[in-house]
């Protein structure tokens, strides 16, 4: 089995290395990651400028794209051909919700399902970012590295629909009192509407945007919910966004409209 690795943190991060050392014994394990962190690069290509590919010895390459890039380039000119699963992460933090949308992590992993192959993200929850009252504690990579790759065996037999991956989130805490694992509906979270205006040494205006972290829409179904229970979540996404009701009823309401 051929396994391509690939996240949006860099390919130095802890999060990557701990994934591939878990999954090396069940394949051919190829890294090929971002040259620096990309996190909330969303799921973009870079077709204006050219791409660099480093190759760091024993199977890892940095290049100097995007996480989605990194996955394109990786089938090409490193795999040299279709791996038989793509793996993205360990990310440093939640991809839960509605962050799939701006997530680097997931838009490697969604790079591959356009392709039809079998794709997982892989997210690292800090339970202290997430849920009120949570003390600090350091990111458990090799522990969410053991998890992914049970979750990776477990699932190996399930047949994937067409265009489809596995969003998987991790509670970081201890293996102990990790509860279970849980199949679970994408949420909603919603974080402090933020802007930081401020100028730099020539008097000119820029801007931070994006705030903390809030809340989740209560749903209890819902990854959000599952992991502040303390439970892996793995949601099934596809990649077609059509809202089927919706779609039903405009087709009934515009049948006879004419232009």
């Amino acid at each position: 089995m051929k396994i391509l690795i690939s996240n949006d943190d860099g390919v130095e991060s802890p999060g990557i290395k701990a994934l591939a050392e878990a999954v090396k014994d069940l394949g051919e394990v190829f890294v090929v990651a971002p040259h620096r962190e990309r996190s909330t690069a969303g799921h973009s290509l870079t077709l204006h400028k050219p791409l660099r590919i480093q190759d760091l010895g024993n199977h890892y390459f940095s290049t100097s794209g995007t996480p989605a890039d990194c996955v394109y380039l990786g089938i090409r000119e490193v795999v040299k051909g279709r791996p038989d699963v793509i793996l993205s992460g360990i990310n440093r933090g939640a991809n839960l919700g509605t962050d799939l949308y701006y997530s680097g992590t997931v838009a490697a992993a969604r790079e591959g399902a356009l392709m039809n192959i079998r794709s997982y993200a892989f997210s690292l929850v800090d339970m202290a970012a997430t849920v009120p009252n949570y003390a600090k504690e350091p990111l458990r990579f090799d522990m969410a590295a053991k998890i992914a790759k049970k979750v990776l065996q477990a699932t190996l037999s399930v047949p994937f629909p067409s265009h489809s991956l596995l969003n998987v989130n991790i509670p970081n805490v201890s293996i102990e009192k990790v509860k279970g694992l849980k199949v679970a509906r994408q949420g909603f979270r919603y974080y402090k509407d933020e802007v930081t205006k401020r100028k730099d040494p020539r008097g000119r205006d820029y801007y931070w945007i994006g705030g903390p972290y809030e809340r989740f829409e209560e749903d209890s179904l819902s990854d959000c919910h599952w992991i502040e229970q303390s439970y892996v979540s793995m949601v099934p996404i596809h990649i077609d966004c059509t809202h089927n009701e919706f779609y039903t009823t405009l087709k009934r309401t515009l049948h006879t409209c004419t232009l």
